[in-house]
């Protein structure tokens, strides 16, 4: 298999799509990872697996729609397999493995299958102290654009996943690249100020467009630089309630067609009328674990 992603929205040809098959027990409070998943547990809201495969199912529909390739981990019991994008991520040709939640290292495993059919040399595993996942990290042509968060209580915060390590390792791996950080605001307690990767509070679409939410950025010129890159006129911001829904989190099968979740109303009509095809689902179950379209996705080949 040729690995190849120099963008966000290039047409896709080949991904991995997340299970929520055999998605085990609802987790105790101490085994959940961010804000948001404890809120349903608690409020007893928390997403049944029945919902969650019927909600995955209608995104591999639309990538079956659009002749996409479409791989799925193997089936782990009673484990939590749905967001892809965490466990690895391709740049250009090569496949990183994202150092995460020890907790999680199964997943990785789950798609060896895959992995066998990249060539050795395309495997990048990054040193041990580098923390990185897939949620931070965005290929955009001469850029890479990561979240991260480098404050001192870095090891207090569970929802602080990329650290300035691997911004750092990223970089050396591609040397010829713009690596472009930015520190992004972090809560364990509070979903709606808590950005978990830089895709729950930004995400380029189309060629030179982007949805944005301001207060996911720890400092605001990083932020605006981003306003400035894309301009303010191509922009989409997105209010607190709409990060909280994890509007940011869509995915782009090419850079006209967009997937996007049913309810969201306001974003999928400024979409459409700046000419995306929108392809909606139903997928506010899986948002309640603080992902959406892109965590639960990983493309390995767009044109």
């Amino acid at each position: 298999m040729k690995l190849n992603v120099q963008n966000e929205t290039s047409r896709l040809r080949a991904v991995i799509l997340g299970t929520a098959q055999s998605n085990g027990p609802m987790p105790t409070i101490e085994d959940a990872y961010d804000p948001k998943s404890i809120q349903h547990i608690k409020a007893g809201t928390y997403p049944k697996e029945a919902d969650m495969i019927k909600e995955m199912d209608a995104v591999a529909e639309v990538f079956k729609k659009y002749d996409v390739t479409v791989y799925r981990p193997k089936v782990i019991e009673d484990y939590n397999q749905i967001f892809s994008r965490d466990i690895a991520f391709v740049i250009e040709d090569k496949l990183i493995k994202a150092n995460i939640l020890p907790d999680r290292e199964r997943e990785f495993e789950a798609i060896q299958y895959v992995i066998d059919q990249i060539e050795k040399d395309k495997l990048m595993i990054l040193p041990e102290e580098c923390h990185v996942e897939g949620g931070d990290v965005m290929p955009w042509n001469d850029y890479i654009f990561i979240g991260t968060y480098t404050g001192k209580d870095y090891p207090d915060y569970i929802t602080a996943r990329t650290n300035i390590e691997a911004v750092k390792a990223i970089q050396e791996i591609f040397p010829h690249k713009k690596v472009k950080a930015f520190e992004l605001r972090k809560s364990n307690t509070d979903p709606k100020e808590n950005a978990l990767h830089l895709d729950c509070c930004f995400q380029p679409v189309g060629k030179n467009k982007a949805i944005i939410h301001k207060n996911g950025f720890l400092i605001e010129s990083e932020y605006q630089w981003l306003v400035d890159f894309f301009g303010k006129e191509n922009i989409f911001e997105i209010t607190k309630e709409e990060m909280y829904n994890m509007n940011s989190n869509v995915f782009s099968i090419a850079d006209d067609v967009i997937i996007s979740e049913k309810n969201f109303t306001r974003l999928n009509t400024w979409l459409r009328k700046n000419g995306f095809t929108v392809e909606e689902v139903p997928y506010a179950e899986i948002a309640k674990q603080e992902g959406l379209l892109r965590c639960s996705t990983m493309p390995l080949i767009r044109d």
